[in-house]
């Protein structure tokens, strides 16, 4: 069971937004990814439980952060509740998409099972449901990822292979990298991996 600690910061003038603490497993069942969100101070500022399914559909998604919380799942499309801080309103939505993304790594990790690229293959769109900070506001947004290439490096617990994504935005045309061990992220825009107790889980072969 992989778990750790990722740095976050705003991807374009890198500030320090906090960390995020996490612990994440393979199960009979898909996979599940719980995390902790403090501020640059160390104070509580949220979290995060996903588990997708064997296929890497939403089974369940539960965010907090700034007293809002998002509940969701994979239900005619995704479909999901988000709960205003006084509790007094929740708004329910559903869009034609296959999974949610958002600013943890749990949804780049989620996306890759989702999609299944081979090395080398065109680009896949991919329709996603993002769940924005600091307030969780959703907005459905297209993407074309793409598994540029699969690297082995040596590691002192042995081999670990590494695979690197490019990641469009198709609506803005912005293309950035994604590098992802298993199931652990280890860069992306706004994400660094500053440590791991133990190694990334490894999937089981499609």
């Amino acid at each position: 069971m992989p778990r750790g600690r990722y740095s976050l910061h705003d991807p374009h003038d890198h500030a320090p937004l906090g960390e995020e603490h996490f612990h994440c497993a393979p199960g009979p069942s898909g996979w599940r990814y719980v995390s902790q969100l403090t501020t640059p101070e160390g104070e509580h500022a949220g979290s995060v439980d996903l588990a997708i399914d064997e296929l890497g559909r939403p089974i369940r998604l539960e965010l907090n952060a700034a007293s809002w919380q998002v509940r969701g799942a994979a239900i005619d499309g995704v479909t999901w509740v988000r709960t205003d801080p006084t509790g007094t309103e929740a708004t329910e939505g559903n869009v034609r998409a296959p999974a949610f993304t958002g600013t943890s790594p749990a949804f780049l990790v989620a996306t890759t099972r989702l999609l299944r690229l081979t090395p080398g293959a065109p680009a896949t769109r991919v329709r996603l449901v993002n769940f924005t900070d600091p307030v969780l506001a959703p907005r459905t947004v297209d993407q074309a990822w793409a598994l540029l290439r699969t690297e082995t490096h040596s590691t002192d617990s042995g081999l670990l292979a590494v695979d690197e994504y490019q990641v469009s935005a198709l609506d803005t045309g912005e293309v950035h990298t994604v590098h992802i061990a298993g199931d652990v992220v280890l860069s992306a825009p706004g994400i660094e991996l500053e440590h791991l107790e133990t190694p990334p889980s490894v999937f089981p072969i499609d």
